[in-house]
């Protein structure tokens, strides 16, 4: 068993739950978060580095005439 985890049972024993302390065991819990929003965003459409670190460059500012 791990300290902090729970294993939520049916009538035959069969696990079908899971109870995680967040206090005992936040890093557990941020890494199924963070598969379970991966999962979440895979048919999303990507973009690429490239074109994000052309967006966040900052622009040349105009002069003000």
């Amino acid at each position: 068993m791990i300290k902090g985890v729970r294993y939520v049972v049916d009538d035959r024993g069969e696990p079908t739950a899971v109870v995680i302390d967040l206090k005992a065991r936040r890093d557990l819990w941020e890494d199924f978060y963070d598969r379970a929003l991966v999962e979440s965003r895979r048919g999303e459409p990507r973009e690429s580095l490239a074109s994000v670190a052309a967006r966040l460059a900052p622009r040349p500012q105009r002069s003000r005439a």
